[in-house]
């Protein structure tokens, strides 16, 4: 398959089919400065060590301070953060002015309110077409109590429990009946 002809739009939407966690991700550059963008491209990748990765647009303006930094922060946005995704998804001066921050691991800013966080030592760095993949050993984690915000075609989502009763592979007859 020819992969040239794509439309990049279409191609885009359907991958938006494809339901994703809204993360925000941080570092502290060299320059002493905190850089964070918006991301769904975060996924886990190891237990035995604790790894995750996601990837970074070559052409962002934050892409630099995180290729190069040795650390980084994944937060999971919880369901009332969209307005901070939305800050974060932007190119801004300081995205970070007003908010209450703490620090992690070489000073990385950590964001609060998260549905969890986890603290990375970047370990392998990868070519992904105009996307660079970022794999960090995680080092420290917080778990928070909190739903989780999502992205699905092209927009904010927000998880719905299953309903037992709609639940077909709990319920065995069904599942044999509906065969």
């Amino acid at each position: 398959m020819n992969t040239q002809h794509f439309d990049p739009k279409q191609f885009r939407q359907a991958l938006g089919a494809f339901t994703t966690g809204v993360t925000i991700v941080t570092t502290r550059g060299a320059d002493g400065q905190d850089y964070g963008l918006t991301a769904n491209s975060f996924n886990s990748v190891s237990i035995d060590p604790p790894m995750v990765l996601w990837s970074i647009n070559k052409n962002s303006s934050s892409a630099r301070a995180f290729t190069e930094g040795s650390h980084f922060a994944v937060h999971i946005l919880a369901t009332d953060q969209e307005p901070l995704s939305n800050r974060f998804a932007k190119s801004a001066a300081d995205k970070f002015s007003g908010l209450d921050l703490q620090r992690g691991t070489r000073d990385i800013p950590l964001l609060d309110g998260c549905s969890a966080r986890f603290q990375c030592k970047t370990t392998y760095q990868y070519e992904g077409g105009d996307h660079i993949i970022l794999v960090g050993e995680v080092l420290a984690f917080d778990r928070f109590d909190k739903a989780p915000l999502v992205f699905h075609s092209g927009g904010y989502r927000r998880l719905l429990p299953v309903a037992a009763d709609n639940n077909l592979w709990q319920q065995p007859d069904a599942v044999a009946s509906a065969r």
